[in-house]
Parts: structure tokens; sequence; C-alpha cells
């Protein structure tokens, strides 16, 4: 027989309990209970796990030690039982970390899947292709891998004649074309698929959601926004609220980016997006002028199939705030997703979201509509392609029609946003180390 020298403290522990539950009941140790729920098993690929600030040490170490969620630490509920890492050379603290788990690291990403074998041997997957050392084209998109790792899995699903919940991290990809490929593999391959931004489910202020079919005539969000990765946040807390809009998304119509001084020209020339921008400033008590400040501005504007206008605008002193003009009503709708000091703050934004890809990959239901991610994606890709025709820049970019993003589906779920109390002022609460 096989002795296992590497367990960690806390199963030690757990097997010194059942030993003296069994001597003080005269029972086998649980022989009386009903045995645990089966976890799913997981396999995470990154493409860089070597900073306490990347993305993968945010999401994974969550997934393996459980997460703060609506005002309490909540146990994990998955079992991560493989990594791949892209850029293995420079990920120390992933390899770190997995060996501290005793989680075996595959050489590739279709090996992480199949655990070694020629077949699927995971009940989830877990995309986080963010951060590393990947170029950057001149339209400014940062060229990770998403679609390149994404694509490996899909291999070994139709190999395997079956599928299981996928996870991606932020946006699907820089390319429209690929993100459309992506979301259409997980319909017809029939598996949840769900991934974003983690701020759409970060605590806000105030704890409230908008209601199914609220008549939303226009919106801006204001975060920090002055790259492609940043803006995205700001894109998918839009499409969060907007989604809820009476009759439901109907796909986006037009998107155009303008940046510099020209963004305060558009904005004059556009009251209803001028009225939410200085009721923000207002709900702040930020100073006449505060937005404009800005060294460098840019604005994201967007039209619906419906006729809904939306502007995402490169703001600071926010947090990432959203501003809906509610027919009606005399005062618009303002929340705001707000950090809290210290150098981890952005650490904890990220608690609720591995709660939804738990509840993904135990319930095998996506949490929200796939869609939203793929519209986000669009609207983030073409933002960046505005400001670009036949290779030359302009400030004001051009209005880009887009026939494709049209798609309709109704937001079904309640709010999905972490409330309570917040985690303690603490930057990790993580038990590898143990």
């Amino acid at each position: 027989m096989k002795i296992d020298l590497s367990m960690t403290r806390r199963e030690m522990l757990g097997i010194t309990g059942m030993a003296g539950l069994t001597a003080l009941t005269g029972f086998p140790a649980g022989a009386a209970t009903h045995a645990a729920p089966k976890r799913p098993r997981i396999a995470c690929l990154v493409t860089y796990w070597g900073a306490t600030r990347s993305h993968a040490d945010w999401i994974i170490t969550k997934l393996l030690d459980g997460y703060w969620w609506q005002g309490a630490h909540t146990l994990s509920r998955v079992e991560v039982v493989s990594v791949y890492i892209h850029q293995f050379d420079t990920s120390l603290l992933g390899q770190k970390i997995c060996k501290a788990k005793n989680i075996p690291i595959f050489k590739t990403a279709g090996e992480a899947v199949t655990l070694g074998g020629k077949e699927l041997a995971v009940d989830g997957v877990v995309i986080v292709g963010e951060h590393g050392e990947y170029p950057t084209n001149l339209k400014g998109q940062w060229l990770l891998p998403r679609w390149w790792i994404y694509e490996k899995v899909i291999r070994v699903f139709e190999q395997s004649k079956r599928s299981v919940p996928v996870f991606n991290d932020k946006h699907l990809s820089y390319s429209w074309d690929e993100a459309k490929w992506m979301f259409d593999k997980s319909r017809e391959l029939n598996f949840p698929l769900t991934g974003g931004s983690s701020i759409p489910v970060y605590f806000r202020k105030p704890e409230i959601e908008l209601d199914i079919d609220t008549p939303l005539k226009a919106s801006v969000v204001i975060g920090g926004a002055p790259d492609e990765g940043a803006l995205f946040h700001c894109v998918d807390v839009l499409q969060a609220f907007v989604e809820r809009r009476k009759g439901g998304e109907t796909g986006v119509k037009s998107v155009q980016c303008i940046r510099g001084p020209e963004t305060w020209k558009w904005t004059e020339q556009n009251p209803w997006a001028a009225a939410l921008l200085e009721a923000v400033r207002k709900s702040f008590d930020l100073k006449q002028g505060h937005f404009q400040e800005i060294g460098k501005p840019n604005v994201c504007i967007i039209e619906y199939n419906d006729g809904t206008k939306a502007a995402v605008y490169s703001g600071q002193g926010v947090g990432w705030t959203f501003a809906g003009d509610i027919e009606g009503r005399n005062e618009p709708a303002i929340m705001s997703m707000l950090d809290w000091p210290g150098p981890f703050s952005q650490y904890h934004a990220s608690n609720a979201q591995p709660h939804w890809i738990t509840e993904m990959m135990v319930t095998g239901k996506e949490p929200f509509n796939a869609e939203r991610l793929l519209l986000s994606t669009g609207i983030t890709a073409y933002n960046m392609e505005s400001n670009w025709e036949n290779g030359k820049y302009s400030a004001v970019g051009r209005r880009i029609e887009t026939p494709f993003m049209n798609m309709r589906y109704r937001s079904t779920r309640g709010a999905q946003f972490s409330t309570g109390q917040r985690p303690p002022d603490v930057p990790y609460m993580r038990g590898f180390s143990e």
C-alpha cells in the first residue's frame, strides 16, 4: 500500500477528529452521518501566475481555500485537480502553491483537462488568460491567448463527445470573430459559459439592483478606463445594468470611441450624457470640472437597437459608477462599486466572482446570460477599432455599425452582487502555508 506523506495539517486534524469520534461513540466515523456531496473536479488553465496581484492568484486561491460571500467566509465547494500555466518559467508563485497543494501542473492545456489521459476527465474548466508578457497591437489590444487556450479545451470536448462548464476571465478575446466562435461553440456543444469582470458583482453603494423591465432611457458608467483591459470592466458594469431595461436586451447598433479634448465637445452636444455625468459629480461632492481634469479623457459611445443610449467615460474618484436616466423619475439612479484603502483592495473586488464560478460548476447553469459576456467583449473590441481606419489613427473615431451584435435575451436573475459586511482588512486568506 502506498502511503501518502503529503497530507496537509488541516487534513491531519480532520483524521484525528474522526478517530476521536469513533472512540467516543463506538461507531465508525460517518456511520450516522450523510456523506459529503462530491465536489466538482476543476482544471485551471492560466497564462501567468507569478504575482500576488495576478488574476490567476485572485481567482484560483479562492477556489482552493474558499471566499468571502454575503458577509462571511465560505468554504470551497470545488476541487482543483490540475493546472496549466502558459508562461510557466516566470510563474513561480503558481508553482509554489501547486506544490504546497499537491496539484499537478501539466505541460499542455489538453493534458490538464484530460489529466494526462485521452478523454475529458474533469467536471469544469476555469480559464484565466490575464497578465503575462504578451504584445500589444497598434490599436491598444493586448494579444492574450484566451482563444488559443479555449480552442484546446474545445478539441478535447469534441473528441470526448461530452462537455463541462467553462469560465473565462474578463472578455472572451480581443477579436470579435474569435469571441463569437467561442460563444457559438458553447451553444453547439451545449455547455454553460460564463466569465467577464468581477466588478458587476462587487459591493455596491447603495445595495440595490435595477428591477427587471426598468424603463431605462440612457446610461453612463464612469471608471478608470485608460486601456482595453480597464475599459472592459466598465463596459461589463454597463451591460449588467442595461440588460435589465424594459423589453430586455436587443443588441448593439453601433459603437464609437472619442479620445482627448473632443470627449468634452461630444458631451456638450449630448445633454443626456452631460446631465448624468453631472449627477455623478454631485453625488460624490466633487468640484466643478473634476472629470474634465483627467489627463487623457476618452468616451465609448454605444447605441442599442431599441434606441437606448449609453456612454462609458474614463474617470477618477468614483470607483466604478453607473448612472441611469429612468422614465418617470426626476433624479437618475446612481449605483457605485467602490474600493477601500490598501494595497490589495482589488483582490477583494473578485470575492463574489468565485461564488458564481462555483455555482455554475455545481449546478451546471450559467449565472447570467453568456450573451452579456459576448456583447461586452464586442463593445470593447469595436471601441478599440473605432479610432483606426486604413492604418491611420483619429481621436474622433468612426461610428461602427454592428448588425452582427443583434441579439435578444432577457435577464431573469435577481441581484448577484456581494452584500453584508466586507472582508477583514487583510491582504489574503490563503491556507496553503498552514
